[in-house]
């Protein structure tokens, strides 16, 4: 079970993963070493499961967003297997979701522009068959974390 100081120091870690220990334990109100075994008792446990850097997709000259619903064409275990093998072969995709109702799946894809997104398309109806694809361009982010609410969090 977490604490209150658990779910600061998990929020303030979702805003800046680098901050330093001296200065999260200062905004929590602990001394370093307590903190520093706060943040490893939550990685030990798999609460944060990884520490990364976000890139700025315009920077990196990936702009274009691509939503992209996917029927799969049976549900079978070797059809599964295969889509999987692809999704983790396409570095553009960086999201896949399996859903309930009408559509199967549904993918994020970051692209330069529409060749190349016809260029992934391309590949990954080379690798496997789909019933159907359907995609969406996003025309605007109104929203964009990869922060989760920490309120949901049991507590003691």
């Amino acid at each position: 079970m977490l604490d209150a100081i658990d779910c600061k120091i998990l929020e303030i870690l979702q805003q800046d993963a680098m901050v330093p220990v001296a200065t999260l334990a200062e905004k929590v109100g602990l001394s370093s070493t307590p903190c520093w075994r706060r943040v490893r008792k939550l990685e030990d446990e798999g609460l944060i499961s990884r520490r990364v850097a976000l890139v700025n997709r315009r920077k990196a000259n990936v702009p274009m967003t691509v939503f992209v619903g996917v029927k799969a064409p049976r549900h079978e275990a070797e059809w599964l297997d295969g889509f999987r093998a692809m999704i983790a072969d396409v570095p553009e995709i960086v999201e896949a979701w399996r859903l309930t109702g009408e559509t199967d799946y549904l993918l994020r894809i970051v692209v330069p522009d529409v060749d190349t997104y016809d260029a992934v398309y391309q590949r990954m109806i080379k690798k496997l068959e789909f019933s159907d694809m359907s995609a969406s361009i996003a025309m605007e982010e109104l929203k964009f974390t990869t922060a989760i609410p920490t309120k949901y969090i049991p507590t003691k």
